[in-house]
C-alpha cells in the first residue's frame, strides 16, 4: 500500500526567531509524501525564506490573531489527502508523520494525534486523553507504543493536540473547517467534539512524537508565565455555548476562575508577576468570557479545492540516523562533526555525557542536530531512579534503546 500523501499546515505569528527550527525538523521527516503550507505573518515569512528548501513551501501571507482562520487558510492550500499539523514552537521527531499516519489505515478514522514531549525534551507534556462537553480533559490509558483506534464513550470526544494532530481533508472539509470563533484555545477541542457527533474514530499514536517549545507568544512569557487571558475566557465561552447544556456555564466559569487565580498567585509567590498582575489578569478573563457570550459562532466555511498540485518536499535527508557521543568537554569538536554529517544529508543525534547526577535534557539545535545532555549517573526519565550506576558506553546503551524506534537507529548502534 502507497504512504497517503500528508500536507502538514504551520501556522506562525509573532515567532519569526522560533519558526525555522520548526521548518528544519520538518524538513528532516522520514516519510514518502509530504508537503508543506506556512501560513504566516510577514516576519515569519522573511525567517523562512533564510532557508535552503524555502522554494518548496506553499506560503500564505496571514497576520491576524486567529489560529482557526489560518489553519483554514493552510488547508485550503493543502493538497494532500492527509492535513497534519504542528506549532511554531515545536518540532517533530524524524518519525513523526510515519506514526501518526498510520493510524489511517483504518477507513473509519478521521483523525490522528501523537504525544507531546515537555521542554526538557523527554518527559511528556501531554498523551492520550478524552474531553468533555465543558473542555475538560482526562487522561486515557492506551498501550505505549501501538497505535490504538478509539470511539469516544459516554458523551467524551477524544483529544487531540493541536501542535500534534491530522484529519481527513476530505473530513474536515465536509464539516466546514475549524470554528474561528476559536481565535486561540480549545479551537482543536472543538473539532474533537464535532468528530465525535458525527460518529468518527480518532487513532492515538504514542510514537508519533513532537518537542513542543512553549515559547513566549502575545498571550504568554517565555517563562509560561500568561499576560493575558481574554481568549481563555472567549473560547472557553464559544465551547461551552456549542456543546455544554446552559445551566453547566456558570459554573464552570467559575471553576476555570479558580484554576486561573490559583495558577497567578503560584506566580506572584514565585515572584513572577505582582499583585496587580493577579487582579489584571482575572479582569481580562472575565471581559473575554463577556465577550465570548456575544460572538458570534462560524459553524462552517467552504473551503476550496488546492489552488496548487501537491508540492512534495524535496528529499535531502537519505543517509543512516548517525549516532555520535563523547564527554561534554568534547562539545565543540562533536558539534562541528555533527553539523558536518547533517549537511551531508544524515540525520544526527549526539549524546554529551558529563560525570555526576545531571538530569538529562535533549533538544534540536540550530544546525539539525538532535543533542542530549546529562551525566552518566544521571536519570533521563522522571520514573528513572536519580542515582543509576553507568559508565558512558552503558548509559549511551540505554538511551539509544529507549529511543530506537523513534529514531529509527541503525541496529549496530543498539546492540
Amino acid at each position: 500500500m502507497s504512504a497517503s500523501s500528508v500536507s502538514v499546515i504551520v501556522v506562525s505569528r509573532g515567532r519569526a526567531a522560533d519558526l525555522p527550527l520548526c521548518l528544519l525538523g520538518i524538513s528532516q521527516l522520514d516519510y514518502p509524501a509530504f508537503e508543506v503550507v506556512l501560513v504566516a505573518d510577514d516576519e515569519g515569512i522573511d525567517a523562512a525564506r533564510a532557508l535552503p528548501f524555502f522554494d518548496d513551501l506553499k506560503v500564505v501571507p496571514f497576520d491576524e490573531a486567529n489560529i482557526s482562520a489560518a489553519r483554514n487558510l493552510g488547508i485550503a492550500e493543502a493538497a494532500g489527502e492527509i492535513v497534519a499539523f504542528i506549532d511554531d514552537d515545536a518540532v517533530p521527531e524524524p518519525t513523526w508523520l510515519r506514526y501518526l499516519v498510520a493510524g489511517f489505515n483504518e477507513p473509519e478514522v478521521a483523525a490522528s494525534g501523537g504525544f507531546v514531549i515537555g521542554r526538557n525534551g523527554i518527559s511528556f507534556q501531554w498523551k492520550a486523553r478524552s474531553v468533555d462537553c465543558t473542555g475538560t480533559a482526562l487522561p486515557l490509558d492506551v498501550d505505549a507504543e501501538r497505535i490504538s483506534v478509539l470511539t469516544p464513550q459516554n458523551g467524551r470526544a477524544i483529544k487531540t493536540e493541536g501542535t500534534n494532530m491530522a484529519l481527513r481533508r476530505d473530513v474536515i472539509v465536509k464539516m466546514g473547517g475549524f470554528d474561528s470563533a476559536f481565535r486561540f484555545f480549545l479551537d482543536e477541542t472543538d473539532v474533537n467534539f464535532r468528530l465525535m457527533r458525527a460518529g468518527h474514530k480518532t487513532a492515538i499514536a504514542p510514537l508519533a512524537q513532537v518537542h513542543h517549545g512553549y515559547k513566549a507568544s502575545a498571550t504568554r512569557r517565555g517563562d509560561r508565565v500568561p499576560t493575558d487571558l481574554t481568549e481563555i475566557g472567549a473560547s472557553l465561552a464559544v465551547y461551552l455555548r456549542k456543546h455544554a447544556p446552559g445551566a453547566m456555564h456558570e459554573t464552570v466559569f467559575a471553576r476555570m476562575r479558580h484554576e486561573q487565580r490559583v495558577r497567578a498567585l503560584r506566580h506572584m509567590v514565585n515572584g513572577l508577576i505582582e499583585p496587580r498582575d493577579v487582579r489584571r489578569l482575572l479582569g481580562s478573563f472575565d471581559r473575554g468570557v463577556a465577550s465570548g457570550c456575544l460572538r458570534a459562532l462560524v459553524h462552517t466555511v467552504e473551503i476550496p479545492r488546492a489552488r496548487s498540485g501537491f508540492r512534495a518536499m524535496a528529499r535531502r535527508y537519505a543517509g543512516p540516523h548517525v549516532v555520535l557521543s563523547g564527554r561534554a568537554v568534547e562539545r565543540s569538536a562533536l558539534m562541528t562533526k555533527a553539523a558536518a554529517a547533517v549537511k551531508q544529508g544524515n540525520r544526527v543525534s549526539l549524546f554529551l555525557f558529563s560525570r555526576g547526577m545531571r538530569p538529562h535534557r535533549v533538544r534540536f539545535t540550530k544546525e539539525g542536530v538532535w543533542l542530549q545532555r546529562g551525566g552518566t549517573l544521571g536519570r533521563s526519565l522522571r520514573s528513572d531512579s536519580r542515582i543509576s550506576l553507568n559508565s558512558s558506553l552503558k548509559k549511551l546503551t540505554l538511551e539509544l534503546k529507549r529511543l530506537a524506534k523513534i529514531r529509527d537507529f541503525p541496529p549496530k548502534e543498539i546492540n
